[in-house]
């Protein structure tokens, strides 16, 4: 049986040696090896995205990997893609660390400085049990990546750009499509889903920081159940306690969710927190809001770029979705695309703040007529993005027009030629 191994190291001299002393391993295949965490994660996706026989039987974590630290990305290699067994190099191979690291799901743990003998029985061990795995779930069944369901980010490129609101109409459309759906505001100082929902609850996310096994009665009561069918996490009413959710803390809350939740809606508010990285990096879907006005789309290039610059997310791997746009907009969705990189959905949303702003006034946007066409635009992007279990009824879905499905010309003047002219700024 060929063994096909994937190694993850940050460190240039170190990924040599391990693809050099792997290649002397009988019926060995190990794959170039990948540079962090957000490489390693995408690699495995698009893997996992073809069948379950595309993986890799074996990837190798060293302990210097990053941004995400060895035993956070062994978790979530493991959560995602349980038919991998994946096997931690460490300079440290003491009982601590073995415990750490079988808590955190690898299948095995060598020491560095990497020996034949040591190397040969771990990658054997860790690729028997793979096959074994994949056996139980059956050859060319349905992928399986990890318990639970798809987490959906919404980040902003600034504030007022409706953020929340779209992140709200996300999730309120995945759950009248029959999807068990959580809503977790990551905004955490200026939080306003409860805002939204007319929701006032006693718990937050971070009631939840401290907590190394978040255990599903743990998360049931953080969790409020609201009557629209959203189970909602909310931020914590005083600010200064979203300090108290770092980057850990935001891994640990959204694994227990993926295990729970069909779908996950999170948002992430408008700054570049650990928090929100963490979870944007995560992400099966990322989406960022802007509006077409100048201001807006360079803050949006600014925000793809951070991503990249930090290695949280790719600006290709992105969906951009653009809110207020109307026919008379100058800044049309095809410059923005070209200007972000983004993949911007079919779906624009209108700016009809009239049909909003009843329900945004008295906190209760889950009441917004089935007519909006800003609610029809919002659902169907929530469609586009396969959000949604099943289509909506007739009644929900988004009335058609060419801007909805069309890049339209752009004129040259006015905030057009700004934006070109900070086109590489």
């Amino acid at each position: 049986m060929t063994t096909r191994i994937l190694p993850a190291a940050g460190d240039p001299d170190a990924a040599r040696s391990i693809v050099a002393l792997l290649s002397q391993l009988p019926d060995a295949e190990p794959a170039p090896p990948v540079p962090d965490s957000t490489h390693l994660l995408d690699t495995l996706g698009r893997m996992a995205a073809e069948s379950i026989d595309e993986l890799p039987e074996v990837v190798l974590v060293h302990e210097r990997i990053g941004p995400v630290p060895a035993l956070e990305l062994i978790r979530e290699v493991a959560l995602r893609f349980p038919a991998v067994g994946v096997v931690l190099l460490s300079s440290d191979a003491g009982p601590g660390l073995f415990s750490a690291a079988m808590d955190s799901g690898a299948r095995g743990l060598i020491s560095l400085p990497l020996s034949y003998e040591e190397l040969a029985a771990r990658v054997q061990a860790a690729a028997l049990w793979s096959v074994g795995v994949r056996r139980h779930l059956g050859r060319g069944a349905e992928v399986y990546s990890g318990p639970g369901g798809r987490v959906v980010t919404v980040t902003g490129a600034k504030g007022g750009v409706g953020t929340t609101f779209t992140a709200v109409q996300f999730a309120l459309a995945a759950a009248a499509s029959g999807r068990r759906t959580a809503l977790v505001d990551l905004d955490l100082q200026a939080g306003d889903v409860g805002s939204y929902l007319d929701v006032q609850f006693r718990r937050s996310i971070a009631d939840l920081a401290g907590i190394q096994d978040i255990s599903p009665r743990v998360l049931q009561d953080a969790v409020y159940e609201d009557r629209t069918g959203l189970a909602l996490l909310l931020a914590p009413a005083e600010g200064e306690r979203g300090e108290e959710v770092d980057e850990r803390a935001t891994r640990h809350v959204i694994s227990a969710l993926r295990a729970r939740y069909e779908l996950v809606v999170i948002d992430c508010g408008t700054q570049v927190t650990g928090a929100n990285a963490a979870a944007v990096e995560q992400a099966d879907v990322a989406v960022l809001v802007t509006t077409p006005d100048v201001v807006a789309v360079r803050a949006a290039k600014r925000m793809v770029r951070m991503w990249e610059r930090l290695q949280v997310r790719k600006a290709e791997d992105t969906a951009m979705v653009v809110n207020r746009w109307s026919k008379h907009t100058e800044i049309q969705p095809s410059l923005i695309e070209k200007i972000t990189k983004t993949r911007p959905v079919r779906t624009t949303v209108p700016a009809a703040f009239k049909e909003l702003q009843a329900v945004v006034d008295a906190g209760r946007v889950q009441d917004l007529d089935n007519r909006s066409t800003v609610k029809q635009a919002l659902w169907a992007v929530a469609g586009e993005l396969g959000l949604l279990s099943a289509a909506p009824s007739r009644e929900k879905q988004p009335a058609a027009s060419a801007a909805a499905g069309t890049a339209l010309a752009v004129r040259a003047a006015g905030p057009v030629a700004r934006l070109r002219r900070g086109r590489e700024g």
